[in-house]
């Protein structure tokens, strides 16, 4: 029997899984806890239970772009039209993490509150955890938990901190840079950063002055830096608080889909996103294994990194990667 503290066993997942697809919220929410909270042994039950068996996978879409430019209320608009179209949404909304606490700011759910009572929408806040790419190593196996529980479309909001917010390129299928009006020097700044992963550039707030002057930035930046051939990136205007747009944004979604499963792209892109989770997953457990390691006197930093690593592998050699991760 499920308990309310902890999942043990494998079969104890598929159940979750089972009634997920049948709209138990709480299973899900359950789930989430395992990837988000939980240890890196629930984390690896989970992820194996889904690559195991023939579960459905999600479009997934990031949504990224520096603070202020209405990400959250896009977002919001964004569940609405896919909702019109039958689709069902799950929101992965990745907040800055407070300094002191470490906890989410969880500024997101409560922009998407209109949807919480709508049972083909599930909205979960992550904390960033200070991590710089604008994301947390639980989101990508959150999002295949989200498309494993019947959700169409999987949007994975990121802080929104910039140049370095570039980690959503390897796990979303679709990146979608959302902007401001008069964002032109910004543009020139982030040539090689974030700019050039988006699949698709939303110019939100396209109501206020300046939206021409940044959409006519945008498309000189794209002659000079996307090559001629494969998936020519589109460029909208939004208002997101009244929606106008969002249909034709949620069109050229589909359409980026589309034109990814027929050209071969997305078998190359979710192929990415495993090479990532796997890192992520190997960074974390290195980080887990060795944060008590005394180096004692060490002043060199090289040959300490080397004595530890030497022994985490005696380690392994001797107790297995089970053991190591709990």
């Amino acid at each position: 029997m499920l308990t309310a503290d902890r999942v043990v066993s494998g079969t104890d997942v598929l159940q979750l899984l089972a009634r997920c697809r049948q709209g138990d919220r709480v299973a899900t929410s359950r789930l989430l806890s395992l990837v988000s909270r939980g240890s890196q042994s629930d984390r690896a039950l989970v992820s194996r239970e889904l690559a195991a068996g023939e579960v459905p996978s999600a479009i997934t879409l990031g949504i990224t772009g520096p603070p202020g430019v209405g990400k959250s209320t896009l977002t919001s608009a964004l569940i609405a039209e896919l909702r019109g179209r039958d689709k069902r949404v799950g929101v992965i909304a990745v907040d800055p993490s407070s300094p002191v606490t470490g906890g989410a700011v969880l500024g997101d759910r409560i922009r998407m509150a209109a949807h919480g009572a709508d049972p083909g929408v599930f909205v979960r806040s992550l904390s960033s955890d200070g991590h710089l790419g604008g994301l947390v190593r639980s989101a990508s196996l959150a999002a295949r938990v989200m498309g494993a529980c019947g959700y169409d479309v999987v949007i994975i909001e990121t802080v929104g901190v910039g140049q370095s917010e570039v980690d959503i390129a390897q796990i979303a299928e679709t990146v979608m840079l959302v902007l401001a009006p008069g964002a032109g020097d910004s543009i020139q700044a982030q040539k090689a950063g974030v700019l050039e992963i988006a699949d698709i550039y939303v110019v939100n707030k396209a109501d206020l002055d300046g939206a021409r002057a940044t959409v006519a930035d945008l498309r000189e930046m794209l002659l000079l830096n996307r090559p001629s051939d494969g998936w020519r990136p589109s460029i909208l205007q939004t208002v997101a608080g009244t929606g106008q747009g969002v249909a034709d944004l949620v069109t050229a979604l589909f359409s980026h889909h589309e034109a990814c499963v027929s050209d071969g792209e997305l078998a190359v892109r979710r192929h990415r996103r495993s090479l990532y989770e796997t890192r992520s997953v190997i960074d974390a457990v290195l980080a887990e294994q060795l944060a008590g390691v005394d180096v004692g006197e060490a002043e060199d930093p090289y040959a300490a990194a080397d004595a530890s690593l030497r022994m985490l592998g005696r380690r392994l050699l001797d107790e297995g990667v089970g053991a190591v991760l709990g």
